[in-house]
């Protein structure tokens, strides 16, 4: 449970902004009075479900990021702490990165990475050779 708040807090906030936004404006005078009922039931299933299958998609893929790590594969991670043009960390055992519960952490670097701001790394050159090689034949 405490996973789940600590992915999702931001959007439980929006979604309860959302709410008030809803209750104030479905109480006004001219609004029917079933359009209180109606908007509330209809914005929290929508946040509900929106939310939720957020949740399912990054949990699915910490896993697989976790795996990818955990079998020697390198991992992209967003390093959103410097705005250069390289925003990004590539993260693997080779390069002394351990995993710690959700995070990965480095004594190279000073910040851990958190797994849900984390993808598998695909290089584009392999590919980009590849495809020349094809057009070669």
């Amino acid at each position: 449970m405490n996973l789940f708040f600590e992915l999702e807090i931001v959007y439980i906030v929006i979604g309860i902004f959302f709410l008030a936004v809803t209750a104030f404006v479905t109480t006004r005078d001219f609004m029917p009075k079933v359009a209180f009922k109606r908007g509330m039931i209809g914005v929290f299933t929508l946040f509900a479900i929106m939310i939720s299958l957020h949740y399912l998609v990054t949990t699915k893929r910490m896993a697989g990021v976790k795996q990818i790590f955990n079998e020697g594969g390198t991992i992209i991670c967003e390093n959103k702490m410097h705005r250069t043009i390289s925003r990004s960390v590539l993260v693997s055992k080779e390069l002394d990165w351990r995993l710690e519960g959700d995070h990965f952490a480095s004594d190279n670097v000073a910040r851990v990475f958190h797994t849900s701001r984390c993808v598998d790394y695909a290089p584009i050159a392999p590919e980009l050779e590849k495809e020349a090689a094809e057009h070669q034949q």
